[in-house]
């Protein structure tokens, strides 16, 4: 390696880090000469270390892949295998990228990890070995490597992997990688040169990789210079030649509650994980401007206007832990909270977020236990809809533990359906709707069977699933959505919200 390092960076200089073990006294000086350019279609930047001539063999590389949404440093190691494998442990897919490694590796990570129930670390070290691996449907996808890789890097690829799979295949399991082992081949080839990843962005890969027949020679050079385009300019995630006759772009803000409530109703923990989902259907290359009723934008609007109302602030939500699409502009974020965005064709996830202030629970649980003798207990559960009357509340699913020596439960209810599921120890109560600010109780004994040597009754909580559409706990909502283009065509925007919980929303009893 020569004395030139190389650091493949997203949109600006992140930093240099220095990974070497040599002394201190033969690190770089200061004066560093820097320039940008090219290199494999991917931006980076050369940094010359004058006085690193006489270390020609320095083993350090950083890199960051662009376009690419993997966007971190690593070693110069990187994978030196990759499988998939059945959930019986034959190997579907084996790419070798380096001589360190056989194909026999994978019967190792059959026997060791596949064959042993007991093993559930996802990254599994053998002797100098590395298996790092995740379990998806019936498949295990391993990624395998002799060197300290970057294991944040290494799981990033595997469901970036998954995530493209699901794009081209619908879904990715046993049958699907069977009925396309050659497209899957052609996809690590992409993905991955020598171990280090390359281009993970679906869109581009779809450009050159299709189930479409052979092109002519010339139709391929064509294509072949749209894709350098594409995957060296600014906007990588997105096509230039998109077109549609209707211009949709449709938003989903989908929340996530999480409550842990004592039996009296105090509410011990409350928050929220949100997620904005979009599908934009929008010729062209257009910008996309985005709004909510964050507490900061509507701050900052009010003190540009004296004399704007006090009740937007009000309505105002906190977010914390931003985390947006790459095709967000985050500096534009940072200095007027504005999300402004040149979209990616396609449904792809805007925005993740958090909410742990003034959480709002669509519903409210009062759980009566009592239990009579060594025999006996009685349950009287209340639950209310705190939302509006004209929203609905869908697949209501509320599980009720009871002891383990229960033998016979009776339930009444006036509404939905309620039995005991002997198997899991619980009283599964289901409500298919359920209108806002109405309520409903249950009331049931259970009986249970004499012991001589009783434990007493840890008393787990009891949960409640449910979907609530146009609703949002956090009290987040989308202010407006602005598409720009240069033909100036009209678009049609959509906008749906959804809260739901799945064995998270908990009431102790």
């Amino acid at each position: 390696m020569s004395d030139n390092f190389f650091e493949l960076i997203p949109n600006e200089l992140i930093g240099l880090s220095w990974l070497s073990d040599h002394h201190p006294s033969q690190r770089p000086s200061n004066q560093l000469r820097t320039r940008l350019d090219r290199l494999d279609g991917l931006r980076i930047k050369i940094l010359k270390f004058p006085d690193l001539s006489n270390h020609p063999d320095h083993p350090i590389l950083l890199i960051s892949c662009y376009p690419s949404s993997i966007n971190c440093f690593v070693n110069l190691a990187m994978i030196s295998a990759f499988f998939i494998l059945s959930q019986k442990g034959e190997v579907l897919i084996s790419r070798l990228f380096r001589p360190d490694l056989k194909r026999s590796i994978a019967d190792i990570f059959r026997i060791h990890v596949i064959s042993n129930p007991e093993v559930r670390s996802p990254i599994v070290t053998l002797g100098s070995t590395s298996f790092f691996h995740v379990r998806h449907q019936n498949l295990y996808l391993t990624a395998v490597t002799k060197n300290n890789a970057n294991a944040a890097l290494v799981f990033e690829i595997l469901y970036r992997f998954i995530s493209i799979g699901k794009s081209y295949f619908g879904k990715l399991d046993e049958e699907a990688v069977k009925n396309n082992f050659v497209m899957i081949y052609e996809l690590l080839d992409e993905i991955l040169d020598f171990g280090y990843p390359q281009n993970s962005e679906i869109d581009t890969l779809k450009m050159y990789i299709t189930t479409e027949s052979v092109k002519s020679e010339q139709a391929v050079r064509e294509d072949s210079s749209k894709i350098t385009i594409q995957a060296t300019g600014a906007t990588s995630w997105r096509r230039n030649d998109v077109k549609y006759r209707k211009n949709e772009a449709f938003v989903d803000v989908v929340e996530t509650v999480n409550l842990i409530m004592s039996s009296k109703g105090t509410v011990l923990r409350a928050d929220v994980d949100g997620q904005i989902l979009m599908r934009a259907y929008l010729s062209g290359t257009p910008e996309c401007k985005f709004g909510l009723n964050d507490k900061l934008v509507l701050e900052k609007s009010n003190r540009s206007r004296p004399s704007a109302s006090m009740a937007d602030d009000d309505n105002a939500v906190e977010l914390d832990d931003c985390q947006f699409h790459q095709c967000v502009k985050l500096g534009r974020f940072d200095s007027d909270r504005t999300i402004s965005f040149i979209p990616p064709d396609g449904e792809f996830e805007l925005m993740r977020y958090r909410s742990t202030t003034n959480v709002q629970l669509p519903f409210r649980v009062h759980p009566i236990v009592e239990e009579i003798g060594k025999t006996r207990v009685e349950y009287t559960i209340h639950i209310k809809a705190n939302f509006e009357s004209k929203l609905s509340a869908d697949n209501i699913l509320i599980k009720i533990p009871t002891p383990l020596n229960t033998t016979k439960v009776d339930c009444k209810t006036p509404i939905g359906k309620a039995k005991y599921v002997p198997a899991e120890n619980l009283i599964i109560w289901k409500i298919s709707r359920m209108q806002g600010q109405a309520d409903a109780t249950i009331t049931s004994v259970a009986e249970l069977s004499a012991t001589t040597h009783r434990k007493a009754w840890s008393r787990p909580p009891l949960s409640v699933d449910f979907q609530v559409l146009m609703y949002t706990s956090s009290g987040l909502l989308v202010r407006f959505l602005k598409v720009f283009e240069k033909s100036n065509y009209n678009s049609v925007k959509w906008v749906r919200y959804l809260t739901k919980a799945s064995g998270t929303y908990q009431i102790r009893i």
